[in-house]
């Protein structure tokens, strides 16, 4: 009976262990949702009200109201952007951002917005309101789709882009020839808000993005890639753009989590952003000849009937005159 007691209590701490290994190593590097496991650091995150935001600078279009950030109008040509004034110089994060695009638009909409953890910081540009040729980490929420050829996907689309300051963004193809991974997400429009988690572990190299638009967290995975070296040292920020269409962008709020690193101590910010998987970079190639809309058959039916009966009048009014002419000769 001894022996048996003793036998049911190894067993017993051994289910313990098994149990304790698997909450830990949850809690460390889920694959089943990105629920936050650290603590909060206010310095990095934006939370409502929004009216004192210590270690953020406002830049271009962007309004701030109590309830969120509006990084641009439903209005064209505009573009906004709020960028932490902070270095991070930690080596494990996440964030959790929510956020609403909404406009009058019901067919054509856009652009979008992005997320950036930059070497440069508040320098508007052309790629969602941002400079090109950045050095960092970016993730790109994209409602337009510009590209109508080779690797087409359904849009809204959120990507992922890994720059050493020497990759281009080619809106034209919507960035699908340097992004490291990306996924299609109905997140425009939607009737609550979005919800989206990203997790960067320097210390595993290895970053995830998953999303919740459902609002009750039931997070889906948008991307998970090894490999992906960032340093420390870098900048948060936001922002976006409209051109000849336009959305409201807005921002309901940031959270930044530092979450356990059991790495030595160390100096990484000397590291240069790469991927050993983002697409390899190829030239731009135009699109092929898009196929004609009705509206655009329409008009040019249009413009060939005005031209028949433009022909037809021009020519009725030659043989008039010959006519009369021809009178005036015989009396």
């Amino acid at each position: 009976a001894h022996k048996m007691a003793l036998l049911l209590l190894l067993i017993k701490c051994v289910i313990m262990m098994v149990l304790c290994f698997k909450i830990c190593s949850f809690e460390s590097d889920s694959d089943v949702n990105l629920e936050p496991t650290g603590y909060m650091r206010r310095e990095y995150s934006l939370i409502k009200p929004f009216h004192a935001l210590q270690y953020w600078e406002i830049l271009g279009s962007t309004m701030v109201s109590v309830d969120y950030l509006r990084l641009t109008p439903d209005e064209r040509s505009k573009a906004g952007s709020v960028w932490n004034i902070l270095p991070c110089y930690i080596r494990n994060w996440e964030i959790h951002i929510n956020f609403k695009i909404h406009g009058h638009g019901t067919r054509l909409y856009g652009d979008g917005f992005a997320f950036w953890y930059s070497k440069e910081r508040a320098l508007q540009g052309p790629v969602f309101g941002n400079k090109d040729y950045f050095t960092g980490l970016a993730l790109f929420f994209d409602t337009y789709a510009n590209q109508n050829g080779e690797h087409q996907h359904e849009h809204p689309y959120i990507s992922a882009q890994v720059s050493n300051g020497s990759v281009h963004y080619d809106h034209d193809r919507d960035g699908t020839h340097t992004q490291l991974a990306g996924c299609s997400v109905n997140f425009r429009g939607v009737a609550g808000e979005t919800h989206v988690a990203i997790r960067y572990l320097g210390s595993k190299k290895r970053l995830t993005v998953q999303y919740d638009i459902d609002n009750d967290d039931s997070w889906k995975e948008c991307l998970d890639k090894y490999g992906v070296e960032m340093p420390t040292g870098y900048y948060f920020g936001l922002s976006a753009q409209t051109g000849d269409l336009s959305d409201n962008h807005d921002i309901l709020s940031l959270k930044f989590y530092e979450l356990e690193n059991d790495e030595e101590e160390g100096d990484y910010s000397n590291i240069i952003p790469n991927s050993n998987e983002s697409e390899p970079d190829r030239e731009h190639v135009d699109d092929p000849s898009k196929p004609s809309t009705r509206r655009e058959q329409a008009m040019n039916w249009l413009l060939v009937i005005l031209l028949f009966v433009t022909f037809a009048g021009g020519l009725s009014f030659y043989f008039y005159q010959k006519k009369q002419n021809d009178m005036k000769r015989f009396y």
